[in-house]
């Protein structure tokens, strides 16, 4: 068996396999033994699923075999730890959680395993998802392939840092406000977020309802289209999701992108844009023009909001959601409570990290009597206003594209004592789901040897576009095969 299978995307593995070049018991066998090896430098996993993995690929040769293989027949791929796996550690990346092993599978896992993929395993984020950098995981930061030293993004980092190094060709993450396109662009790999309701939330722990949606970071967007259209759809178990019909997104890409018409944000390319990611970023959008499309400005007036806007929701949101977790019912528990109070307070209190504290007290802050008009419903009416800028802009255009993140990635421990500074990072990807729109980052250049991302978005069910899109500019670069050195 050569040696660089590592090295194939999703969807060329697929093709080998149905060729019979190699087998699912082979290529699982072949990325287990590059985790082993590589994992400890990078701490992508939190759970190594190495005996489940090789038994499912052997169901999957045997499967295939018998002429029965489904869609996604004996692929590879790693799940975030914030999806619900029967019988494995959900953790959350959080010690309230460290011991949770969940009885039953999310809905997109589920549906990953009823189509023949092989779990490898669950990878670290940030705790709750609740970070920009995965340094506030409890098993520890995670690392970018590209330099150790800096991080790989957040809270989907751990997802992230494995495609990159090429220990999985493909992870599931989840996007509250740029948690899969943000990490995706820091570390040289496609993000997918999808509409707001076109993938099933069902045990897929929450953070913040409404914002919160599964999506994937692949290598290709070839295999983020091939990714969605197995994990997309109804599911009755999950009052937001949307009953709408799913396309053969795989299908849509070879149309070409002539006359697609690309909104370029006038408030995106701000001073607080880095220049050199401005400058590959604007490279991009001229091969977007070279193959046909049209460009224009659009304007988004509230969009300089959004940060405010999010930080006043998410927080308010996931202070109710986390409200469960009380030492009672499952997670951790604080030994010998003097009384139901003690209970309560020392297990919240030992259990969650200061990020999640932070949030939870200005969530409980904003939804108080006497604050919550003032700060809950305001945001909740800007929020209306970013999310009409964008319906005026879609009127005129059908893609809206810009930069990813302000900077390439930065080091870690530079950002963790000024929570407003980290926030910013996600300047550009949270209007997105503030309004529920579709978005994807595919990278574009690199800067100081850093990848950096082109950001799309799409107007609802407008995932077709942004991944023809994605994958018309792939076909003209080859920014997305970059592969960090240490890892090739």
């Amino acid at each position: 068996m050569a040696q660089d299978l590592h090295l194939l995307t999703l969807t060329q593995i697929a093709a080998s396999l149905r060729n019979g070049d190699f087998s699912a018991c082979e290529i699982t066998d072949l990325l287990l033994r590059r985790i082993e090896a590589s994992d400890a430098s990078l701490n992508a996993f939190i759970t190594v699923t190495a005996d489940q993995a090789l038994a499912t690929a052997k169901r999957a040769d045997e499967t295939r075999a018998a002429g029965k293989a489904g869609a996604l027949n004996g692929l590879p791929l790693a799940h975030k730890d914030i999806f619900c796996t029967r019988d494995v550690l959900t953790s959350c990346g959080s010690h309230m959680l460290d011991n949770f092993v969940a009885p039953y599978d999310a809905t997109v896992v589920e549906r990953f395993a009823n189509a023949g993929a092989v779990m490898l395993g669950k990878t670290n984020m940030d705790e709750f998802a609740m970070g920009s950098s995965n340094e506030t995981s409890f098993f520890g930061p995670v690392h970018n392939p590209w330099d150790l030293e800096r991080t790989p993004g957040g809270s989907s980092g751990g997802s992230s840092a494995a495609v990159a190094a090429r220990l999985a060709p493909a992870a599931t993450g989840t996007d509250t406000g740029g948690s899969i396109r943000q990490p995706a662009a820091l570390t040289g790999t496609v993000g997918l977020k999808p509409t707001y309701g076109r993938v099933s939330r069902y045990g897929m722990i929450a953070f913040a309802s409404s914002l919160d949606q599964a999506g994937v970071i692949t290598r290709s967007a070839e295999d983020a289209a091939l990714l969605l259209g197995v994990m997309a759809g109804f599911d009755a178990r999950d009052s937001t999701c949307i009953d709408h019909p799913v396309p053969d997104y795989v299908a849509g890409l070879s149309t070409s992108l002539n006359g697609l018409r690309v909104g370029i944000v006038r408030q995106h390319f701000d001073a607080g844009l880095d220049g050199q990611t401005a400058l590959a970023v604007k490279a991009a959008l001229a091969v977007l023009e070279e193959q046909g499309a049209i460009l224009s400005e659009v304007d988004l007036p509230n969009l300089d909001l959004s940060v405010p806007t999010y930080y006043v929701v998410a927080p308010a949101e996931c202070s109710s959601n986390l409200s469960r977790f009380d030492g009672v019912r499952f997670g951790h528990r604080a030994s010998d409570p003097k009384d139901l109070f003690d209970l309560y307070c020392r297990s919240r209190g030992e259990g969650f990290g200061a990020e999640v504290k932070r949030r939870i007290m200005t969530g409980t802050y904003v939804l108080s009597a006497g604050y919550y008009d003032a700060y809950y419903l305001k945001a909740q009416q800007v929020r209306q206003l970013i999310a009409d800028d964008f319906r005026k802009a879609f009127a005129d255009v059908d893609v809206i594209a810009g930069p990813t993140a302000p900077t390439p990635a930065f080091k870690l421990g530079d950002k963790t004592d000024d929570p407003i500074t980290m926030y910013l990072n996600d300047i550009y990807t949270i209007g997105a789901n503030l309004a529920g729109l579709p978005a994807i980052s595919t990278p574009c250049g690199f800067v100081a040897g850093l990848p950096v991302g082109l950001h799309l978005v799409g107007p609802p069910w407008g995932e077709e576009a942004l991944l023809r899109c994605a994958h018309q500019y792939q076909l003209q670069t080859d920014w997305h095969l970059a592969c960090p050195e240490a890892y090739r």
